[in-house]
């Protein structure tokens, strides 16, 4: 096992040097809007636009050999100088630093809650199936997966946000820096966006817990239990649902950078929450290539280590997998 995850170490790093590889490949074959935009605005001030592509390449170190800029690059994302974001007037690594809060203030509690919540409601499904109980739960799960979060999120501040004067409709940033983060205030401006995302999470995660769920009520091994005299409890936890959630653990990192990025892009446009999700749609919109570099970067990061977490938790929730030969 050890060696297994020193191997998986070793593959993070040629993994991640391939990404940023990619990544840089397809910056250099891309035009430089920023080369562009200094060629037109000499343009239309009357000066030379050729003399001014040349300092603007000159300044940028693009008039370098390729091979000069990628080892100034790859030196660059190691020791963390990810470049200037001129959309934020700000450096990349700080820009994120402070963007992140705001985004995980919401996120990490869907996480949880969907996780633990969905999982209840699954296992509970499984248990008690072709009920009333398992069609109402079955209905909130189809519901929160068909639905689309942006249609949903205006259609609750329609129907919640503008009759009820006490939820808010969009997000105020100062609230967190004048009344704390786990102030009342603050809270109440996330009701609406944390209720968007947790309605697609939770009924992701349950779907899937139910279906895993049953069909570990059907193995051998559970009927042996059962007929040694295992209550419900510990054979539902115990039993099933630790064999359920070795496949279930392999939607987690996904589930993550799904509430990470694609959801908290929709959500941070539509109730103006100035987190990551916010500021890379902002950085696609202006073509703020560094900016738009390290976003992406921290989610291919995460669901490389997120990957290797995974892998270990697959032996600790199911002692027959062996990584030792591999």
């Amino acid at each position: 096992m050890k060696w297994y995850i020193a191997k998986r170490l070793l593959w993070t790093f040629v993994v991640a040097w391939i990404a940023l590889s990619l990544t840089f490949g397809l910056l250099a074959a891309s035009p430089n809007q920023g080369q562009m935009r200094a060629t037109m605005s000499c343009a239309a001030v009357g000066e030379n636009p050729e003399e001014c592509r040349e300092d603007f390449r000159e300044r940028n170190n693009l008039d370098q050999p390729v091979t000069e800029r990628y080892m100034n690059y790859m030196v660059n994302m190691v020791t963390l100088n990810w470049g200037w974001a001129d959309s934020r007037s700000q450096y990349v690594i700080p820009a994120i630093l402070s963007a992140w809060p705001y985004t995980a203030q919401y996120a990490i509690p869907v996480l949880l809650i969907s996780t633990v919540v969905g999982y209840g409601l699954g296992l509970y499904s499984a248990y008690k199936p072709y009920t009333k109980t398992d069609y109402l739960a079955s209905f909130v799960g189809f519901f929160g997966i068909s639905i689309p979060n942006f249609w949903f999120a205006l259609l609750l501040i329609i129907l919640l946000g503008v009759p009820l004067d006490f939820i808010p409709t969009f997000y105020n940033s100062g609230v967190p820096a004048q009344q704390g983060w786990f102030s009342i205030a603050n809270l109440k401006q996330l009701i609406i966006p944390m209720f968007v995302l947790l309605t697609a999470s939770l009924a992701f995660q349950m779907r899937y817990c139910r279906a895993q769920a049953i069909e570990q009520m059907n193995q051998e091994f559970v009927k042996v239990a059962k007929a040694k005299g295992a209550d419900d409890y510990r054979l539902m936890i115990w039993h099933v649902l630790r064999m359920a959630a070795v496949p279930l653990s392999t939607s987690f990192v996904g589930q993550l950078l799904a509430i990470f990025w694609s959801g908290s892009v929709i959500i941070e446009q539509i109730f103006a929450i100035p987190g990551l999700g916010l500021m890379s749609f902002t950085a696609l919109v202006e073509q703020d290539t560094p900016l738009i570099l390290g976003t992406s970067l921290i989610g291919v990061l995460l669901a490389i280590v997120g990957n290797l977490l995974e892998d270990i938790a697959y032996v600790v929730l199911d002692p027959r997998i062996d990584y030792g030969d591999r």
